[in-house]
């Protein structure tokens, strides 16, 4: 199929016939059904997109399409703002870097009429992070061979340098931060390497409105519990960029932050400032792309994701429970110190008996090893686990909810146990994984 731009072309000698299957003209502007043909297009060689859309599944399906699919030699900048959600990297564990009582429980597979925040686990490596509207995401995809893990980072801070917050600068682990009283994380990043592709992506906290309780939807009621495999977030004092511009004249605008990193990248890449100047304008129009001979730029969002079938898939991925849970690491969760996690454990509740033990092993989020018992005789209580662990053995830890816990728990520890106990052992047990 020939794909041609909205406006014929009136001039030959402002029109490009490219790779046998484009008719290009200078600025050229395209509907977005042409996106895939024109990310993929051979001499793309430097791409600009902001979303219009806030969904973090829908922006990480988008990003990963253009991992995969775009010119191996393609230079690529997306910015994308997300709504509330906390996001983990490839090999985290859920119920060790967040708290799922705070999100959308997604277990339920019910609507998210209250807007709460969204649990989600991305492709790439790093640690667990929070976004919101206040919290710009930036992806950087280039050849490999060129790839370093600071260039796109200190990209960004020039780009801050530009709006004034001059205080900012990258340190030893890749990380952006600002110089205030003391000096406070801004940007994290992560990196996926492919064979010949680099993606470097990263936030950047410029005014947050959830800045002074972000760090209560990243922490776990079963951290002291918990011993996991896989990567584990290191936690660090934050800020936003605005709050040390307050002396700035103009006041701060998060799509002039968008604007200079825009510039920053045309200039690291030699970019088209025709590509610039139509990717700054993304966010004010309809969504709409424009190309030249050797770039594309413009705005992507929800009608991509509904309508590239290489972006439907990675997001009906992405928005899997498979995927979100059942992707973690081997773990343990222990009310007791143990072998391979000999950490003291605080005392659980007073409404439980003190010779409650509660021990868990799973491996891709299925239950393989257990031992939960309240009697204070050795024999009982060896006798309450190996009941309990027979109901329990293979049952994904996501598809438990309270009632469940519940029904099990009262199934096999009622006859040596006051209900109400078990009960309590339930909600115990289910409240330090998120489950109502």
């Amino acid at each position: 199929m020939l794909l041609f731009p909205r406006a014929s072309c009136l001039r030959a000698s402002r029109c490009k016939r490219n790779s046998g299957s484009l008719f290009v003209r200078f600025n050229s502007a395209y509907a977005s059904d042409h996106f895939a043909q024109l990310a993929s297009r051979p001499t793309s060689v430097h791409q600009i997109y902001q979303s219009l859309s806030t969904d973090p599944y829908v922006n990480l399906s988008i990003e990963h399409f253009l991992l995969e699919n775009a010119p191996p030699e393609s230079s690529i900048l997306f910015v994308y703002i997300n709504r509330p959600c906390v996001v983990i990297g490839r090999n985290q564990n859920p119920w060790l870097e967040t708290n799922l009582q705070k999100l959308h429980n997604d277990r339920e597979l019910t609507d998210n009429v209250n807007g709460d925040a969204v649990f989600v686990r991305r492709r790439s490596g790093g640690g667990a992070v929070f976004h919101d509207t206040g919290n710009l995401n930036y992806s950087v995809i280039s050849p490999r061979t060129t790839f370093t893990r600071d260039k796109h980072a200190e990209m960004m801070v020039r780009a801050l340098h530009r709006v004034g917050a001059v205080n900012t600068s990258v340190n030893d682990r890749h990380d952006i931060v600002m110089s205030t009283d003391q000096v406070r994380k801004i940007s994290g990043s992560a990196f996926k390497l492919t064979r010949f592709r680099a993606l470097h992506h990263g936030t950047c906290l410029l005014d947050s409105p959830n800045i002074d309780i972000l760090g209560s939807f990243l922490r776990s009621p079963a951290r002291e519990y918990i011993k996991a495999k896989g990567v584990e977030s290191v936690r660090s004092p934050v800020a936003n960029v605005s709050s040390s511009m307050g002396d700035s004249p103009a006041p701060f605008s998060i799509q002039a932050v968008i604007a200079s990193v825009m510039e920053e990248f045309a200039q690291l890449y030699e970019a088209s400032p025709d590509a610039v100047r139509r990717a700054q304008r993304a966010h004010a129009v309809e969504p709409e792309l424009y190309a030249g001979n050797n770039w594309v730029a413009g705005a992507v969002g929800d009608y991509e994701a509904d309508t590239v079938p290489g972006i439907k898939k990675g997001l009906d991925e992405l928005r899997s429970l498979e995927w979100k849970y059942t992707q973690t690491p081997q773990f343990t969760f222990s009310t007791y110190p143990i072998e391979e996690d000999p950490r003291e454990r605080s005392a659980l509740p007073p409404s439980l008996p003190s010779s409650t033990r509660v021990f868990l092993r799973f491996k891709h989020g299925a239950i393989i090893e257990s031992c939960i018992s309240t009697s204070d005789d050795p024999s009982l209580a060896a006798e309450q686990a190996n009941r309990v662990h027979k109901a329990l053995k293979g049952r994904n830890l996501h598809e438990l909810c309270l009632s469940h816990w519940t029904d099990v728990l009262l199934s096999q520890l009622s006859a040596d146990e006051e209900p109400d106990t078990v009960r309590e052992l339930a909600s115990f047990i289910a409240s330090q994984f998120g489950c109502s």
